[in-house]
Order: C-alpha cells, then sequence, then structure tokens
C-alpha cells in the first residue's frame, strides 16, 4: 500500500535567497579588496566614490529579481542565479582594477558599460523567466528555430554590416554597438537539435546498417541534421571562427549522444572533426596561424611573426607569478597581458586570486552545468531534457575552449568566457540561458499534484487544465482511459526515455 505524503514540497526560494546575500557579499568584499590593493601607496584613500548608493541599488535589484522568480517560478533551481551573480561580479570587479591600468595608458575604461549590460542581462533573465511559462512552447519552432539560428550566423558576412576584428568576421553593428549574432544562435539551434533528436532518435540510434559494429542511421533520417551542421560549419568557416566551429560541432555530437546513447556517435564525431580541422587549417592561414602557435608557442621565430604567441606567453607567465594563493586583488599587473579583461581574463583571475581562486570559479561553472543536467534528467518530458543538457553542454564546452586555449590544451580562440568577460553579446546570451534553465527547473521539480474530480463526471472534451502539464508533448488527455493514466503515476513513455 502508498502512502502519499501531505507534507509540501520545499520551494527553495529561501536557500536561493541566503545564496545571493552570499554572492552579494563576495562580489561587494571584491570591489573593495580591489579598490584597496590599486591604492596601497594611498592610505588616506576611502571607500570607492558612490560605494553607498550603488551598493544599495545593487541589492535592492537582486532582491527584486528573486522576487519575482519566487513568484513566476517558486520551485526553480535554488542555485542557478546566485552562481551567475558570483561569476558576473567577480568579472566586474576584476574589470574595474584591469581599468586602473588601462587608464593610466590612454584608455577609456570599461567597467560602466560592463556593468550596465549585466543589469540588463538579469533584466532579460527575468523576463524569460515570466514570458516562458512552459519550455514545450519552444517545440513548436523546430524549423523556424534552425533558419533563425542560420540567419544570425550569417550576418556578419552580410556587407556594411559586419565588421572584422582579429582576422575573424564575427560581429555586426548596429547604430554604433557591436554584437556577435553567433552566442545567440547557439540558444536556437539548441532548439532544432532537441526538437528533431527527441523525434528522430530511434531511427537514429537504432536503424539503419550496421558496420564495425557500429549502426549507422539511414540517410533520409540523418539527412537534415547533417545539412544543418554542414552549414554552421561553412558559415564559421567563411568567418574563420574556429572556437564557436568547435563549440557548435561539440554541441551537435553531445546532443547526438545524449538523444541515442550511442558510443559510436563520439567516435564518428572524432573523426569529422578530425577531418574538418585538417581541411580548414590547410585552406585558411588564420587558422593555420593558430595551430602552429599552439604547438611552436616558445620559439622565437613563431613568438615573434606577425601571429606572434606573446600574448598566450604573457598570460602563462601571470599566472605563473599567482602561484598558488595568488598576488591579491589589485595587487598583480594583469593588464600587462593581451586582452586582460576579456579574453584572457582567466589569466588576469588567475594571477591575482592564485591556483585555488581560478580553481573556486571553475567549481561554479561545473555547478551550473552539473544543475542543468540535473533538471534534464528530472524533467518528464524528451524536449526538455534534450534541450536543458544542450544547454549545460554549451556553457561546459564554451569555458573548456577558453581554458583550453589560455592553457594550451587545445588552440587558442576567440571565445569569450561565460559572465566573466567584458562583452554584452557573451552575457546577455548566457543569463537568458540561465533564465531558460530556471523556468525549465521549476517545471522539473515542481511537486505532482493529484486531481481530486471524479472519473465518473468527467466526459471527453471536460477534462482538468491542470492535466496539460502531465501529458507527452502537450498533449491533453482525450479519453477517460488517458485521464486515469494520467492521474495515477506519471506515464513514462518510450520517447521520454533518455
Amino acid at each position: 500500500m502508498s502512502v502519499v505524503s501531505t507534507q509540501p514540497a520545499k520551494s527553495g526560494r529561501y536557500q536561493e535567497l541566503g545564496l545571493l546575500i552570499l554572492a552579494y557579499i563576495i562580489v561587494v568584499g571584491s570591489w573593495i579588496l580591489v579598490h584597496y590593493g590599486v591604492h596601497d601607496s594611498h592610505p588616506e584613500t576611502s571607500l570607492p566614490n558612490n560605494f553607498v548608493w550603488i551598493t544599495s541599488a545593487g541589492a535592492a535589484f537582486l532582491f527584486a529579481s528573486h522576487v519575482i522568480i519566487r513568484k513566476f517560478a517558486p520551485y526553480a533551481d535554488p542555485v542557478l542565479f546566485p552562481a551567475a551573480t558570483v561569476l558576473t561580479g567577480l568579472g566586474l570587479a576584476m574589470i574595474y582594477r584591469i581599468d586602473f591600468q588601462l587608464v593610466a595608458r590612454n584608455t577609456p575604461p570599461d567597467t560602466r558599460g560592463q556593468l550596465i549590460l549585466a543589469v540588463v542581462g538579469v533584466v532579460l533573465m527575468v523576463a524569460t523567466v515570466v514570458l516562458l511559462r512552459d519550455h514545450r512552447w519552444l517545440r513548436r519552432f523546430t524549423y523556424s528555430s534552425l533558419i533563425a539560428g542560420l540567419v544570425l550566423l550569417l550576418l556578419p558576412l552580410v556587407p556594411g554590416l559586419g565588421v572584422g576584428a582579429y582576422g575573424a568576421q564575427l560581429w555586426i553593428t548596429i547604430a554604433g554597438f557591436s554584437y556577435q549574432p553567433a552566442e545567440m544562435s547557439k540558444i536556437f539551434l539548441a532548439i532544432f537539435f532537441a526538437s528533431y533528436l527527441v523525434t528522430q532518435r530511434d531511427n537514429l540510434s537504432l536503424a539503419g546498417p550496421k558496420f564495425l559494429g557500429i549502426h549507422f542511421p539511414r540517410l533520409r533520417h540523418s539527412l537534415p541534421i547533417l545539412i544543418a551542421w554542414l552549414t554552421c560549419m561553412g558559415i564559421l568557416a567563411l568567418e574563420r571562427d574556429f572556437g564557436t566551429a568547435l563549440l557548435f560541432f561539440g554541441l551537435f555530437v553531445a546532443m547526438l549522444y545524449v538523444a541515442t546513447e550511442r558510443t559510436s556517435w563520439i567516435i564518428i564525431g572524432g573523426l569529422l572533426s578530425s577531418l574538418g580541422v585538417y581541411v580548414i587549417v590547410q585552406l585558411m592561414p588564420h587558422i593555420q596561424a593558430r595551430f602552429t602557435i599552439w604547438l611552436h608557442a616558445l620559439d622565437n621565430d613563431v613568438y615573434n611573426a606577425e601571429y606572434g604567441s606573446y600574448q598566450l606567453v604573457q598570460g602563462w607567465f601571470g599566472m605563473a607569478s599567482g602561484g598558488l594563493f595568488g598576488t591579491g586583488l589589485g595587487e598583480g599587473s594583469p593588464a600587462n597581458s593581451f586582452a586582460a579583461n576579456s579574453d584572457f581574463i582567466i589569466a588576469s583571475l588567475g594571477e591575482e586570486l592564485g591556483l585555488v581562486g581560478l580553481l573556486g570559479i571553475l567549481s561554479l561553472y561545473v555547478v551550473i552545468v552539473t544543475r542543468a543536467l540535473k533538471t534534464g534528467i528530472a524533467l518528464r518530458d524528451g524536449f526538455g531534457k534534450l534541450f536543458a543538457a544542450g544547454l549545460g553542454f554549451a556553457i561546459a564546452l564554451q569555458c573548456f575552449v577558453v581554458v583550453g586555449g589560455i592553457t594550451r590544451v587545445i588552440p587558442l580562440t576567440g571565445l569569450a568566457m561565460p559572465f566573466l568577460a567584458k562583452g554584452g553579446s557573451a552575457l546577455l546570451t548566457n543569463f537568458i540561458i540561465i533564465g531558460v534553465l530556471i523556468r525549465m527547473s521549476d517545471s522539473a521539480r515542481r511537486p505532482f499534484t493529484p486531481v481530486s474530480t471524479p472519473l465518473s463526471t468527467i466526459t471527453t472534451g471536460e477534462l482538468p487544465a491542470s492535466l496539460i502539464s502531465l501529458g507527452d508533448d502537450d498533449e491533453t488527455p482525450s479519453s477517460e482511459e488517458d485521464y486515469l493514466a494520467t492521474t495515477a503515476v506519471p506515464r513514462i513513455e518510450s520517447e521520454d526515455l533518455p
């Protein structure tokens, strides 16, 4: 005999509020340490300008965001928002610290603009939670998402709109503002991959010929998704963006593996990536230079070449000078490295926080990724499982590409570290991802509420509205048998299995 507990489920809102307070203390403390670190020769220096006003406004803003999430997503994961807050705040503190050296070199400061972008990012996150009432609604836009993702990737190639920098064509400029549309396209392509794979995963994993112990899907089942992937890779090759190409390919293979549970897809993906990278390296000098820097970073002829490795080597020496515990916030010289507040902000943090601090920051990313995967496991619909996993893998792969490039695990790329690095494209997009994950985690953690309506009073077409969230793929039970099956134990159908 089963016993149903009547004790209300814990929503986690108080845990989120407590973690937000802790995150806010860490961020404000980092700001103070940076301020006193750069003014250590002036002991009379007080707190930063407008300290009371900025800290009060920041606390009120975060609390208001928490209240809105509490109202519209009461069962959401309590860790996602505080973890993103800590990472963003630490990035702002480091950008503020680097500004002191950059201003001395007649370079405009970046902290104010990044702070505004962070506020806009949180607003977009909250708006996503409020407007996206059910993540399954996104499945209706399978091929629309594919088209939107491809259009965003094509925008930098439009004459008069696209802007090239550092050998790549990645940005667009509108009304004086620059944006990297490839960041937003990863959300649309994750929607397409999740929606298509949840429908075709049986065909992709079982149907088709078998060769050397590996099941290959039939061409008609795999052709649409392969064309989408090849198109993305071709566009990114034209834009000479190796980092984003690696990110999209990794996302494609990871979601395909989650959908089919076939290790063979990882092998196939590895072979395809090796072949693709070889072709791109042979055809594009800019990408070839990145591999030369990667393999021969300390060679004199490479160090002094046009695509020199001195940027990478400077970052290494900065992290080495930080040692285990770092020089202290405001005590190092991170601005001596190239792009110290953007592409190489991990090296800057490693110099002033040391290996211990850097591992702590990377642990926050691990927390966000594992929470995304946990949300996918807890969801009852196949699309949600794949979509949540895809968003988690997108953040994980971007972190790997950035940190791996700086530490010479892989060739250096131009991607930005999520939440930390200067730049609005990645910051705004990743806050939208956090908003989507908050909405999805609310659906995953929300307790099952049994319906008390007697079966004898229910006729076809007059089912309770609360049943809509229990049916697979937005389907409402259409008969008393379906209703009985739904109100008992939630069904697990083959489509909902990972």
